[in-house]
């Protein structure tokens, strides 16, 4: 359970609205909901700050419905990543309210204003290939309360296209920078900025990318010393570790 959600039912306990019987009703799963299948970690936003988030590839559409519906049922925001369309017409069955971000692949649920970064998170790809791993960064991070620029297809093989972004790119408290191919884009973008860079490898490329490791090698071995690097395709990650950054 968000730590938001648990302080609005202790207000509503201390103002009478909610009975002391309901509240122990919506706690009791804490620290943990076993489903059988998947043990919910309820107590996850307590202790790191971030709900606990649905990885949904290689779970059935079944699977990725009940978990959705008890993290729901928790009050928090609820995020599925990696998720199908197939996934996503199971959870709105029962839960109406959800929100399909075809591109990122993932499905949503707002259900409560979160605590604002203090700056803009900046997430920026080199190419359109690279656009669903960037647009999953950019979906994580808005709803764990940020603001988000997204600034798509301007990798290195057009410098121009980047340096024309300047403006944005200096306004950002932290930069999320999704690259294949070679991966070159994040050591350019920590040159031209004072912020954190997060560096997102894709797998995207021809054979010898080797499925984003290629970028990976390169990025770890960037020659800016404000980039650091996260796992292949791992907008999610990446989003994560901004939007702590920005919440400092």
């Amino acid at each position: 359970m968000d730590p938001l959600a648990i302080e609005a039912l202790l207000h509503e306990v201390r103002e009478g609205r909610t009975g002391v019987a309901h509240a122990l009703e919506r706690l009791r799963h804490l620290p943990f909901e076993d489903l059988g299948f998947a043990k919910l970690d309820h107590h996850r936003a307590l202790r790191t700050g971030m709900p606990e988030v649905i990885f949904a590839e290689g779970k059935t559409s079944a699977q990725v419905t009940t978990i959705f519906a008890h993290m729901a049922q928790a009050g928090g925001n609820v995020l599925a990543t990696r998720a199908s369309r197939a996934a996503y017409e199971a959870v709105l069955a029962v839960e109406p309210r959800a929100e399909f971000h075809e591109a990122a692949r993932a499905i949503t649920l707002t259900q409560m204003q979160t605590a604002q970064g203090k700056g803009m998170v900046g997430v920026v790809c080199a190419g359109t290939s690279d656009l669903p791993i960037a647009e999953e960064a950019a979906v994580t991070a808005r709803l764990m309360g940020n603001t988000v620029e997204l600034i798509a297809d301007v990798g290195v093989a057009g410098i121009h296209r980047l340096l024309a972004q300047q403006g944005t790119l200096q306004q950002a408290r932290v930069l999320i920078v999704c690259a294949g191919m070679e991966g070159a884009l994040p050591t350019v973008v920590g040159g031209l900025v004072n912020a954190p860079v997060i560096a997102v490898p894709t797998s995207v490329g021809y054979g010898a990318s080797l499925g984003g490791v290629a970028a990976l090698l390169g990025m770890l071995n960037t020659c800016a010393p404000n980039v650091c690097v996260v796992n292949i395709d791992n907008g999610f990650g990446a989003a994560c570790i901004a939007s702590l950054i920005n919440h400092i």
